[in-house]
């Protein structure tokens, strides 16, 4: 690659057009000149903090614009970005931070207290007021295509994350003539992903890279309508979307879609009913399936559909520029087109490997027999695959435990090393389970002598795991089934029919009213279990944001109110939502307004 970095590539960019807009935020507006300052900025104030090549800078903030300034300040300075997401509890920033031996760490005041960390602390609640300051002058250091440009966690097997190292290279290969999609200059992105997931590489980099806009979605949780409505006021041309989301988005209507040029979906497997749906319903707009793990920067293999995907599997398509992909048998020989293999990663995209984990690198990052580069390794993604005729991907499934649930990669056994923790279980096995034709949900099975209720599970859980990892159902055994190998038998356990209603800190209590009994019925839909009570906390049940989201799309449409997000953390139970409802509908400038 002519740029062997990303922030040199930026600045080809910046000076090429500077007066361009490259950020629109809730908060601010940037030009390329403007980011380029403001990031030179900040790169020295990091440089003067100790920043250098190789060492890594934590960034805990909110989407806006100056969090897009920190990325690229970090880059300047030589450094790597944690990205660490703000939702997730204190214990999970500490464990991230001190794994990673983040030297600086990037945030507001809103958060500093939640860090807890010993690295120094830049904090940037004025950094969406113009600087006076003239743009930095000292020289960038030195940094190749190898370097790291960030660190990316996911769920680890042994109950402790895992650190994935992300080169220069592995983005500038994702977002510089990718292949799937021909970038053009007017194109305005979308970045709504968390930084700390790495769909975010795909929305920035895309943008600034290639001299577009980056509309930075608000802070805060957002439902598929006000997305989808954000992105239509926005003119949104590209926009990612996890599979749920999609899903949602779907569901809820795509009018308001209509304006993208180009859609990419993916982080799990899509439903063939609502591809077929958004290709109708959206004949401008190209589709795109994006497959691929962190390990190999965010997209791996790519499919743009070209007509209805029917009944068949929704395919994930072929490799990327600069990548290739291998569907091996055990013994690592090629498996003739049609035949089901494990599915190998190689090429630019690779990451280093785990952080402080080289055994496990190895096994996971092993040499590649196809290559005739030296030292060249292959990833292990531990997805199984399909090769059709014409070169198309299928996916086929894991070939071990991992799941994804909602677009998040999880690894049961870091759930089930915490639920061991708690004094009163003795074993613990993390299934997924169908919750309906397109979504899955995690459900926990436990041995203790006694029950442990879903309320105090959650919590405990909850202050070191991120929410995404929180099981929807929590089920005591008396014991772990086994198989004939004398090992968990985790197919029996997600073939178990669910139970009617978990361990609740409330007795059950019957819906009295017409409003209770309809809504008892439309969380007992979503929850995939009855009866729910009109007692029973939403989030407790294993209600997540998503699903508030979808619900209330459901009330709004039976009401005819605006139920807004928040409103299912102010009244959790049926008993509280129905007396809002209530208000709403009879009185509705109370508290909301009429849809009508």
């Amino acid at each position: 690659m002519a740029t062997e970095s990303v922030h040199g590539l930026f600045a080809q960019r910046a000076a090429a057009d500077p007066d361009a807009v490259a950020i629109s935020a809730h908060d601010e507006e940037l030009t390329f000149a403007e980011l380029d300052s403001r990031s030179g900025i900040l790169a020295d104030r990091l440089r003067a903090a100790g920043v250098g090549t190789e060492d890594t800078v934590g960034i805990c903030l909110e989407r806006s614009a100056g969090l897009i300034v920190a990325l690229l300040a970090v880059l300047k300075s030589g450094g790597n970005y944690l990205g660490l997401d703000t939702k997730q509890p204190r214990e999970r920033h500490i464990a991230l931070l001190e794994d990673s031996g983040a030297k600086v760490v990037i945030t507001t005041s809103d958060f500093v207290e939640r860090l807890g960390h010993s690295a120094t602390t830049l904090l940037l609640d004025a950094a969406s007021a113009p600087t006076p300051t003239p743009p930095a002058t000292s020289p960038h250091p030195a940094t190749s295509a190898q370097n790291t440009a960030y660190i990316a966690y996911t769920s680890g097997s042994s109950g402790k994350p895992k650190g994935v190292c992300v080169p220069h290279q592995g983005i500038l290969r994702l977002v510089t003539d990718p292949g799937f999609l021909a970038v053009r200059p007017d194109d305005v992105f979308l970045h709504f992903a968390p930084v700390a997931f790495d769909a975010s590489t795909f929305e920035i980099w895309s943008a600034l890279l290639n001299g577009c806009r980056l509309v930075v979605a608000p802070p805060g949780d957002i439902t598929p309508a006000d997305l989808s409505a954000f992105i239509q006021k926005n003119q949104v041309t590209v926009a990612w979307l996890t599979a749920g989301l999609f899903h949602a988005m779907v569901e809820s209507g795509t009018q308001n879609l209509r304006g993208l040029r180009h859609l990419v979906a993916g982080g799990d497997v899509l439903s063939a009913a609502h591809v077929d749906r958004a290709l109708g319903e959206l004949p401008q707009t190209a589709l795109t399936n994006g497959y691929g793990p962190t390990e190999n920067t965010t997209f791996t293999a790519c499919h743009t559909f070209t007509g209805p995907v029917a009944d068949g599997p929704v395919p994930i398509g072929r490799p990327i520029r600069g990548t290739t992909v291998h569907l091996l048998d055990d013994a690592y020989e090629p498996v003739p087109d049609g035949e089901v293999g494990r599915l190998y990663a190689a090429g630019l995209g690779l990451a280093h490997g785990y952080l402080n984990a080289p055994a496990l690198t190895a096994e996971r990052f092993v040499p590649d027999p196809f290559s005739d580069v030296p030292g060249a390794r292959m990833y292990d993604t531990g997805d199984l695959a399909r090769r059709r005729p014409d070169g198309t991907l299928e996916f086929h499934g894991r070939a071990d435990q991992q799941v994804k649930i909602r677009g998040f990669r999880i690894e049961p056994g870091e759930i089930e090393a915490a639920l061991r923790a708690h004094p009163e279980i003795t074993d613990a096995a993390v299934v997924a389970q169908p919750a309906s034709d397109t979504e899955r949900r995690l459900t926990a099975y436990y041995v203790s002598e006694e029950v442990v209720t879903t309320a105090e599970l959650r919590r405990d859980l909850g202050r070191g795991l991120p929410a995404y990892m929180i099981p929807a159902l929590f089920v005591r055994l008396d014991a772990l089934p086994l198989n004939s190998n004398g090992k968990v038998d985790r197919a029996r356990l997600a073939a178990m029919p669910r139970p009617e209603r978990p361990e609740m800190i409330s007795e059950y209590r019957a819906p009295a009213t017409e409003m209770e009994t309809w809504l008892t019925e439309l969380w007992a839909d979503f929850m995939g279990f009855s009866p729910v009570g009109v007692d029973d906390d939403f989030f407790e049940l294993g209600g997540h944001s998503l699903m508030a989201a979808r619900i209330t799309g459901e009330i709004s449409a039976e009401y005819d109110v605006n139920v807004p997000p928040v409103a299912f953390y102010e009244h959790p139970t049926i008993d509280e939502l129905a007396a809002y409802l209530t208000t709403l509908t009879t009185d509705p400038d109370s508290d909301g307004t009429q849809a009508g």
